[in-house]
């Protein structure tokens, strides 16, 4: 979607409803915002959030006081030289058209997968007598949860990393080693995040966000732009509308369709210059930070891309054409 050279320009956007401080503040007045964010009643949605909360400090305590006592879980996954270890595939959920949901099961039921945020896995595949096929994947499941992992892989064509694991079945093994370390996150190391996504770029954004809005001592604000070709490959989207209706002042998350139905009054196109300037925290801001993950042509038009792994390379695209610094952007 993010391929071509020209960037499209979005759907028009009305001033009066979008402005710089909506990314920062809560709405003011009795102005409607359905055609940006279209929440359900606040009121509503901030009982939810005090009162979901309240739960997260008790669940917390709660897990601090057990793990005193029988003390942390053991993880799966201890990086370093542990190397690649067999996972067995209990289950395959479809997503939509092209993804699927995969459901790896941990070597013993009571691990949790070591996996540290923000961080990926290495999978790996090898057909005999050729080379070894390697590829990075994010895990959708919660860091806590025990015996299993969750992966949302999205079919590319000619990719054979996506094609072996569509073609898998319940019962069958694949290869993980990990942690990989990306972007280490600790509670409030920004005030305000934003997350420019597009396709399956989207799980290192989720894993990153989760884990905010699980910590009740964690105050970040975050901003997603989600850039799809269709509605249907908006992928996650119940969990992301879930911490949009909770957390009101904290969350909000803009979509833009480039083949939208015609229902559809979010944004139209591509992820553009202009958008990103209303939406975005202002560069000159304090203590902010942008991320940024998705196919190669959106990491050209937006931020420009990685040198490698360890390098992020130099800032390009709308993003420095913003006023943005380097140390303002982190390239997944």
């Amino acid at each position: 979607m993010f391929a071509r050279s020209a960037i499209r320009a979005a759907h028009p956007l009305k001033r009066n409803l979008l402005s710089r401080s909506y990314a920062t503040e809560p709405a003011k007045g009795g102005s409607s915002n359905t055609l940006l964010y279209g929440l359900g009643a606040v009121g509503v949605a901030g009982a939810g959030y005090y009162f979901l909360a309240g739960s997260s400090k008790v669940d917390s305590a709660a897990a601090k006081a057990k793990e005193a006592v029988s003390g942390p879980p053991k993880k799966a996954f201890t990086g370093g030289d542990q190397g690649f270890i067999s996972l067995l595939l209990k289950d395959v959920q479809i997503i939509n058209h092209n993804t699927k949901k995969f459901i790896f099961e941990l070597p013993e039921a009571d691990q949790v997968s070591g996996m540290t945020v923000a961080s990926a896995l290495l999978t790996k595949y090898q057909n005999e007598g050729q080379k070894p096929v390697l590829r990075p994947y994010t895990p959708t499941s919660d860091e806590d949860t025990k015996g299993l992992i969750e992966l949302i892989v999205k079919k590319y064509p000619n990719g054979p990393m996506s094609t072996h694991l569509h073609d898998m079945v319940p019962g069958q093994r694949l290869d993980f080693k990990g942690p990989l370390p990306k972007y280490q996150w600790t509670p409030n190391k920004h005030e305000h995040i934003a997350l420019v996504a597009g396709g399956t770029g989207i799980t290192p954004m989720y894993q990153l966000a989760r884990t905010i809005f699980k910590n009740p001592e964690d105050k970040t604000k975050v901003t997603l732009i989600f850039g799809n070709v269709s509605e249907e490959d908006i992928l996650l989207k119940k969990e992301f509308e879930h911490l949009e209706n909770t957390y009101p002042q904290r969350f909000r998350a803009f979509y833009v369709l480039d083949n939208p139905p015609k229902e559809w009054v979010g944004a139209k196109g591509y992820i553009t210059k202009d958008l990103l300037k209303t939406v975005l925290p202002e560069p000159k801001s304090e203590n902010i930070k942008v991320f940024v993950c998705g196919p190669p042509g959106l990491y050209k038009a937006i931020s420009g891309t990685k040198v490698s792994p360890t390098d992020q390379g130099e800032l390009s695209g709308i993003l420095k054409e913003l006023g943005y610094s380097k140390d303002q952007v982190y390239k997944f």
